[in-house]
């Protein structure tokens, strides 16, 4: 009889082990709709979020299946670039228009928006740290910090956070994706001109990241921080490169290019589990109301 119930517990621990790891694997591909033009993702638990360039919806999903819908409905002129979750909340850049909205994540239904600027200006990322979201235009050598209340509500202003000591604005499109160490009080940028990462103080102060062995983060679009690990999305190069960095961020190198052949032009990154996903923005190709689009998962190595 102890035999039978060991043998019970044992082959019903293996299936459960076998659901999980089930669980944790992703489709090999996430369709989104047609025409969406996305540009920015957000995983938060088991549902995935995606904006779109042509009217500022964001579609929802469940990573695990691929199944989902649009849970903020377009507008007119509206544009959703990067995108954050932050306790019940989504956070999301609106590039040229200037703007950025807050959304409840579990409704759709717009809780705040903001008026960061004027042309020329392109809101393209954002982190949420405890007590801010700071925002980047590629367009301006400036960050832009909404507080945030003890429960992560968002404040009614914001600060505009000039960038100086290392970062040097350049033509073109400048700071780009934006991430943050876990106390919140450096963060990490990304200067797509110059292929070139910065640390940033929460006052602004910039000092660049040496990479070795004449490493950059060329074509550098969304990024993600894990420990000491920085992936940087490189979009025209449909790559992901893998840095780690040293123990204070003054200094990083390359460990990798992560590539996949469903790869086309992907823009940001976010992450479940071993698996980062990917949304491939496809600028190279006219968009129509029938253009596919698609979220790329891909094991970390």
């Amino acid at each position: 009889m102890k035999k039978a119930l060991l043998a019970f517990v044992v082959a019903g621990m293996f299936v459960a082990t076998a659901l999980t790891a089930s669980a944790a694997t992703p489709p090999e591909e996430i369709a989104l709709p047609n025409g969406h033009m996305p540009e920015g993702i957000e995983v938060a638990g088991s549902t995935f979020y995606a904006g779109s360039r042509r009217d500022g919806s964001v579609y929802a999903g469940d990573v695990r299946t691929g199944e989902g819908s649009i849970l903020v409905p377009g507008v007119a002129g509206r544009v959703a670039t990067g995108l954050k979750f932050d306790r019940g909340r989504l956070f999301v850049s609106g590039a040229n228009t200037g703007n950025a909205y807050v959304y409840d994540a579990r409704t759709g239904a717009e809780l705040a928006s903001y008026a960061f600027a004027t042309a020329p200006t392109f809101i393209n990322d954002v982190v949420v740290t405890r007590d801010a979201a700071w925002f980047t235009d590629s367009q301006k050598p400036v960050l832009y910090r909404v507080p945030l209340g003890p429960g992560g509500e968002p404040g009614t202003t914001f600060t505009t956070v000039p960038l100086s000591g290392d970062y040097v604005h350049q033509t073109g499109f400048n700071v780009n994706g934006i991430d943050a160490r876990p106390d919140g009080q450096t963060l990490v940028i990304v200067q797509s001109a110059t292929g070139k990462l910065f640390t940033v103080t929460t006052s602004g102060v910039t000092d660049e990241i040496e990479l070795a062995d004449g490493a950059t983060a060329a074509n550098g679009d969304g990024i993600l921080l894990d420990g000491r690990v920085l992936w940087v999305v490189q979009n025209q190069l449909n790559r992901v490169a893998k840095f780690k960095l040293s123990a204070h961020f003054d200094g990083g190198r390359l460990l990798t290019l992560v590539t996949h052949p469903r790869f086309d032009i992907p823009t940001t990154v976010a992450e479940r589990g071993n698996f980062l996903f990917l949304v491939n923005a496809r600028f190279s190709t006219p968009p129509t109301p029938d253009t596919p689009y698609w979220i790329t998962p891909v094991e970390k190595q």
